[in-house]
């Protein structure tokens, strides 16, 4: 049998390309992270239309970086693969979930971390990220791009 090429599928483009630096967020415990965690980072004005128009909503943080408000939604790992999320988007690959018990220990330290700001209903974390990725394209007026090849 021969091996065929496949495209990487952690290829990256300027829309997509995953954060350098892992982002530590405190997921309540009560929730399953089993699919892993990315994030995805939208304006606070998108993330208001976004919270109002998707039927599910997981986890959103907010913190206040320097060009505004950033929300920050809670999507399965690799769910920049195979898509092109519009420059406005920040997507982050691999968000480790911080110990809570550890984190009640150095406020301090953590104030600046993204705070959450809505807890979803159920066990998941997650907001399904194919409709936030439609409603992120539509409110940055992006048109939708993807690719069954698996890259971007």
């Amino acid at each position: 049998m021969e091996l065929q090429h496949v495209p990487d599928p952690w290829s990256r483009d300027h829309a997509t390309s995953p954060s350098e630096r892992p982002m530590r967020l405190v997921i309540p415990a009560e929730l399953r992270t089993g699919l892993g965690c990315d994030v995805v980072g939208t304006s606070r004005e998108h993330g208001e239309r976004i919270l109002d128009c998707l039927p599910r909503v997981g986890c959103v943080f907010a913190d206040d970086s320097a060009d505004g408000e950033r929300w920050w939604w809670i999507v399965p790992a690799g769910s920049h693969i195979g898509v092109s999320w519009p420059p406005s988007v920040t997507y982050t690959a691999g968000a480790h979930r911080a110990d809570p018990s550890w984190t009640r220990i150095r406020r301090g330290f953590l104030s600046d971390r993204p705070r959450l700001i809505h807890n979803p209903t159920g066990d998941s974390p997650y907001t399904p990220p194919i409709p936030l990725y439609f409603l992120a394209c539509r409110l940055a007026g992006s048109v939708p791009r993807w690719s069954l090849a698996g890259g971007a």
